[in-house]
C-alpha cells in the first residue's frame, strides 16, 4: 500500500453513536423550534403529520431525549471529560497562523500545522456548541416544569437567542464535517463506516495527533485498541 493510504481511527464506536445521537437529535429540535418560532405553530409540520404528535409536543419530547443522552454520554466517558476540556482551551503558539490560513486552506487543503487533537477552529467550535447545548438543555428545562412568571419569560429568551446563535454554528460544523469543502475532503470518514479515514487525511487536518498516533500504533485512542490499519 502506498504511504498516506493506510487507515488510522479517529473515533472509537461510543463516540461515533454518541456523536449520532446528539446530532440527530439537535437537528430535529431546531427543526421544530424554528417551526414554532416563525409562528407556525397551529400548522402541523411534516414532522408532526409523518408522527402523528404536535410539534410542541415533538419539541419537549426531542429535548428531554436530549438532556438524557446528555447525562448518559457525560456518565459513559466521564474518564475522558479532563482530556477533552484539556485539549479544547489548549493555546499554542501557531494557532493564530492557523487561523490567518484557513480561509485559503479550506480550498487547497494547506493548513498550517497546529498541535493537539483539534485544530484552533474546532476548539473554538466545542466551547460554542457545548456551552450552547447546555444553556438550550437547562432553559428547556425550566420552560417544561415552569407555567409563566418573570423567570419563565427569561428562560424563553435566553433559550430562542441561544437556538438562533447556534444555528449557524452547527450548520457550519456539518458543512465541514460532510467534507464538501476540498480542504476537508475526506474528513467524514472520521464519524463514519468504522471512524477510520486515511492517513493522509489525518496528517492534512491534525498533524501532530497523526503522528502521535502513528508513533504507538497499538495505543487505545477513544477506545480504540487497533488504531492503525496498514493492511
Amino acid at each position: 500500500m502506498s504511504p498516506g493510504t493506510e487507515r488510522i481511527e479517529r473515533y472509537g464506536r461510543r463516540t461515533r453513536w454518541l456523536h449520532a445521537a446528539v446530532y440527530l437529535t439537535t437537528l430535529l429540535l431546531l427543526a421544530t423550534g424554528l417551526w414554532l418560532l416563525v409562528g407556525r405553530e397551529g400548522q402541523p409540520s411534516i414532522l408532526a403529520r409523518a408522527t402523528g404528535v404536535a410539534d410542541t409536543r415533538l419539541h419537549l419530547w426531542l429535548g428531554w431525549a436530549l438532556a438524557g443522552i446528555a447525562v448518559l454520554g457525560l456518565v459513559a466517558g466521564i474518564r475522558a471529560v479532563p482530556t477533552f476540556l484539556r485539549e479544547t482551551v489548549r493555546h499554542d503558539r501557531g494557532d493564530l497562523r492557523w487561523f490567518l490560513r484557513w480561509p485559503q486552506a479550506v480550498f487547497t487543503g494547506r493548513f498550517a500545522r497546529h498541535e493537539g487533537e483539534w485544530d484552533p477552529g474546532q476548539r473554538i467550535a466545542n466551547v460554542v456548541i457545548v456551552i450552547g447545548l447546555l444553556v438550550l438543555i437547562v432553559t428547556g428545562i425550566g420552560l417544561a416544569v415552569l407555567h409563566g412568571g418573570h423567570l419563565f419569560a427569561w428562560f424563553a429568551k435566553v433559550h430562542k437567542w441561544t437556538a438562533i446563535v447556534m444555528t449557524p454554528v452547527l450548520l457550519g460544523h456539518i458543512l465541514i464535517a460532510a467534507g464538501v469543502l476540498p480542504g476537508y475532503r475526506g474528513v467524514w470518514r472520521s464519524m463514519h463506516l468504522g471512524g477510520r479515514l486515511h492517513e493522509e487525511t489525518a496528517e492534512r487536518l491534525w498533524p501532530a495527533w497523526t503522528e502521535e498516533r502513528t508513533a504507538f500504533p497499538t495505543h487505545a485512542s477513544h477506545g480504540s485498541k487497533n488504531l492503525v490499519d496498514r493492511t
